[in-house]
């Protein structure tokens, strides 16, 4: 369950995000829509712990987001494609998040058949379409958290 409690975020002059509450609760598809500049990716990424909320709280399942060493095992996120480094191949990036998460280098080649790019897996992400680039990040934002455990 995510939990946010007047969340706030300022940007100097600017707030980017004022006074939000609510929740989400399991099982449910919520939908998080806004027109540009509302704080809809400013909210995610203080729940993700990428950014430090100026007031407020979110919590996933009753602890901060940051305070997980192995996130990638709780909540899987792709705020932006252009995130993905563009010297790396797309097996190297979703290696790299494999083993700082503690996931099994096996899901890393069934993702890119999943995603339909393993036949470009050894290539440089900068040669790569938004397209391509947002589907070397979905793989882990979209893989079940149960399914990433590392077996026995």
């Amino acid at each position: 369950m995510i939990e946010v409690n007047q969340l706030t975020k300022r940007y100097g002059d600017v707030l980017a995000v004022n006074g939000l509450t609510f929740t989400v609760r399991p099982g449910h598809v919520t939908g998080f829509l806004g027109p540009n500049g509302a704080g809809k990716s400013t909210t995610l990424r203080m729940i993700l712990g990428l950014s430090k909320p100026t007031g407020g709280t979110a919590t996933i399942d009753g602890h901060p987001f940051r305070n997980r060493s192995a996130g990638l095992r709780h909540v899987g996120a792709l705020l932006d494609a252009g995130d993905v480094h563009g010297g790396r191949t797309a097996a190297a990036h979703l290696s790299a998040l494999a083993r700082s998460n503690g996931l099994p280098r096996r899901r890393v080649e069934e993702v890119l058949q999943e995603v339909g790019l393993a036949g470009v897996a050894r290539r440089r992400v900068r040669g790569f379409s938004l397209g391509m680039r947002q589907r070397a990040g979905v793989p882990w934002a979209s893989t079940p958290p149960d399914s990433c455990r590392p077996r026995p």
